[in-house]
């Protein structure tokens, strides 16, 4: 009689990181250097996971605000001047 078991050590939630090859400038890479000797990130390729964390990020609001902005433009210009524009503004604000 064989005795199979196997053993699955399953984490749920861990994303497996592809592995990259990227080059950096020279001034790059002094820089990241630095910021891993200071202890701020324990490796480059935290530091670099966390740059492209914050322009996603970044992206995001960017793309929120244009999503604004085209709305605004779409809804037409009005003829108030500064004053009523401010002071309806600030009775939406006050409820």
């Amino acid at each position: 009689m064989v005795d199979n078991k196997f053993w699955c050590n399953f984490t749920p939630n861990i994303h497996l990181m592809g592995r990259q090859s990227i080059s950096f400038t020279e001034p790059n890479d002094i820089w990241l250097k630095a910021q891993v000797d200071n202890n701020e990130y324990s490796s480059k390729s935290e530091l670099v996971n966390d740059l492209i964390r914050q322009a996603r990020k970044q992206q995001k609001q960017i793309d929120w605000i244009a999503s604004k902005i085209d709305k605004a433009e779409k809804s037409g210009f009005t003829s108030d001047n500064k004053e009523q524009i401010l002071s309806q503004s600030k009775s939406l604000l006050n409820g």
